[in-house]
């Protein structure tokens, strides 16, 4: 590798052929990285019409008007009422669930924020160094343990299974 740029200019230290994310040395890199529109997980855009991609409540909320409210044969009201009620039921539910949502979704939606937050703060600063921490020491009092028992264990029950190794028994019926 030529210590010239195609500028002319010459380089002081060697310059690694990728760099790094902040300040890519090659010119393809830093073309692909221009090219790109970089999208932040933050600003992302969502999906207004499938608002649950993942299925997280089918079932559970899918409740409609019939879910809950079935008259059997032979017990039917008048064909207004139940077209009243169904309507009623329906619109209540919907505008009720939205001005819920509208009162408590951002406060419900900091608060989950805030949880998930703390508890994936707990995991990786917390949760996982503190059992890689325990599998780094209980290796090591694991191979402790396994030269103990093979060092004290394995010629005692060797020694044990040579001595009943000669008994033998034999079964005799008498009548």
């Amino acid at each position: 590798r030529s210590l010239c740029s195609p500028q002319g200019f010459l380089y002081t230290a060697p310059v690694r052929e990728q760099g790094n994310i902040y300040k890519p040395n090659n010119k393809m890199m830093a073309d692909e990285l221009s090219e790109k529109a970089v999208h932040d997980v933050h600003t992302k855009e969502i999906d207004l019409v499938n608002r649950d991609p993942k299925h997280l409540n089918d079932d559970v909320v899918k409740i409609d008007f019939e879910d809950v409210i079935a008259e059997p044969e032979g017990t039917h009201s008048f064909d207004g009422i139940w077209k009243a009620s169904f309507t009623t039921f329906t619109v209540t539910k919907y505008w009720f669930y939205r001005l819920l949502s509208a009162i408590f979704g951002i406060p419900m939606a900091l608060i989950w924020g805030i949880y998930f937050a703390i508890l994936s703060f707990l995991h990786i600063w917390a949760v996982v160094p503190c059992i890689r921490s325990y599998l780094i020491e209980i290796q090591c009092i694991s191979r402790v343990y396994s030269i103990c028992i093979h060092t004290f264990c394995d010629p005692l029950f060797e020694a044990i299974g040579k001595v009943f190794s000669s008994i033998r028994a034999t079964v005799r019926k008498e009548i």
